[in-house]
């Protein structure tokens, strides 16, 4: 392979004639490739179809499932809801049910809004919660608490509804709940250690909305953000039944060093909650249940799929390797290169042009007073470990359009990258250690910028391989 004019020269072979024939490949088409990818991936997780697609009208008669609801026979339906595509959810429900749709609320991030007629919309901070959170839980927590035998709840939870439905247990501040999620963030816990904690500070998370709204009949729709796709942990499981104790967060801060980082009445009632003095999350087997349907709609697999469809279509030979991707960021970069110098130098466990597809969701444990995001940090670690292969491109973004605390979902490398910044004066090691990702891609022009997306199924990465390898 060789570099001119902008194109990366493949020599291919043909024993037939005994030549050689010249075919040219744009780096930037693998790019292009990358992208439309991605895209593809997200455009399978649209939260309106994915309603639609387990759910319909047949005249008086709501089918969910192998479920169906004799609207005849129900005087209330209440919508509610909290996360990044609960305002798609909520639009396609109100395409379904209409009129017949009593009262509703779902909480969003800002900006990721769509318009709706019938539920109301209350727009509130992620992932550090705030005041309009807390105002967007009381009105559910409130109208869920209404319903009656007769009634049904429908509830639409998608990823980011732990921090927007934040409604503070008692002797417990909103500041508590915003002091221990960003030490929770910093120091590199998991979503499922988080959602704990979160599900143990709340009076509406773990399990306590089913249990407000009982005895009326509940019924989720659930977009997981969540690595296994556990209910309980997505949004922090408002109607599912909890499987984490006090304990387990007891642990969780001991584990991280992070006491004396936590708010002292936080502290208190975990270390109440362990000793048995404070009221437990309800748990299987719970009477609030009974009533309960929970159903996953959409997940990060299916986005996965959909993105593998397409970078077959493209010619590329295609790999899942898996859509539970967790763990630290910079090691997960360093596993999948590893594939692609596998792919590179033996041709397993595929040959080139090669796809390689993940998901899930990393961690970032900040060193540094950078900005970014794990998916930021992911592009620049693999960056750095493929400078110098030959044409591979890393796109590593979040299917919710906003990577940690910044306007970007992710960003775009390949093999270039590094000796680009270098040209620049910039030292890609120095902007990794400092967690500065974002203003790294930023001057390379290389951020992927979706805007918000009214989606979440956690992340999605791609990977491509050209080479000249014969074997």
């Amino acid at each position: 392979m060789r570099e001119k004019n902008g194109f990366y020269e493949f020599i291919t072979f043909d024993m037939a004639k005994n030549m050689s024939e010249i075919t040219p490949v744009r780096l930037s088409d693998m790019r292009r490739d990358a992208t439309a990818i991605f895209k593809a991936g997200l455009a399978a997780v649209d939260p309106a179809v994915a309603v639609k697609k387990h759910c319909r009208r047949e005249k008086e008669c709501l089918v969910i499932g192998d479920h169906r609801y004799d609207l005849s026979q129900i005087r209330n339906i209440y919508v509610v809801g909290a996360g990044k595509a609960s305002a798609p959810m909520a639009a396609a429900m109100e395409d379904m049910l209409a009129n017949r749709i009593t009262d509703g609320s779902v909480t969003v991030k800002y900006g990721h809004v769509t318009d709706l007629r019938h539920i109301g919309l209350v727009e509130a901070g992620h992932p550090v919660p705030d005041e309009n959170g807390v105002a967007g839980a009381e009105k559910i927590l409130a109208m869920v608490s209404s319903a009656g035998t007769d009634d049904l709840v429908i509830c639409l939870i998608s990823g980011g509804g732990s921090a927007l439905l934040s409604l503070p247990a008692p002797k417990i501040t909103l500041a508590d709940k915003q002091e221990t999620t960003l030490a929770l963030l910093a120091c590199g816990a998991t979503i499922h250690e988080i959602n704990a904690l979160r599900k143990h500070l709340s009076r509406i998370k773990g399990g306590l909305l089913s249990r407000a709204a009982c005895p009326a009949t509940v019924v989720s729709l659930i977009l997981s953000d969540v690595v296994g796709d556990d209910l309980d942990v997505i949004a922090s499981g408002p109607t599912v039944p909890d499987t984490s104790m006090f304990d387990d967060c007891l642990r969780i801060i001991e584990g991280y060093g992070i006491v004396d980082r936590l708010p002292r009445a936080v502290i208190k009632r975990i270390q109440e909650g362990a000793a048995g003095r404070i009221e437990e999350t309800p748990k299987s087997g719970d009477p609030s249940f009974k009533q309960t349907l929970n159903r996953i709609i959409g997940s990060n697999i299916e986005a996965i799929q959909a993105a593998k469809t397409t970078a077959e279509a493209k010619g590329y030979h295609t790999l899942i390797l898996s859509s539970m991707i967790e763990g630290d960021t910079t090691e997960a970069a360093r596993m999948h290169v590893a594939i692609i110098r596998e792919i590179l130098k033996t041709g397993h466990p595929i040959p080139t042009p090669a796809c390689i597809l993940s998901g899930g969701e990393t961690t970032v444990k900040l060193t540094g007073n950078g900005k970014g995001g794990r998916n930021q940090e992911f592009a620049l670690a693999a960056a750095m470990a493929i400078d110098g292969y030959e044409a591979t491109v890393v796109l590593s973004a979040g299917t919710d359009g906003t990577d940690g605390p910044t306007d970007a979902a992710g960003a775009v490398a390949d093999h270039l990258t590094v000796s680009r910044a270098r040209r620049m004066e910039m030292a890609p090691d120095r902007y990794l250690a400092d967690n500065d990702s974002y203003h790294f891609f930023q001057r390379l022009d290389d951020l992927v910028m979706t805007g918000p997306t009214n989606t979440n199924v956690m992340d999605l990465r791609v990977m491509l391989v050209k080479t000249t390898t014969f074997g």
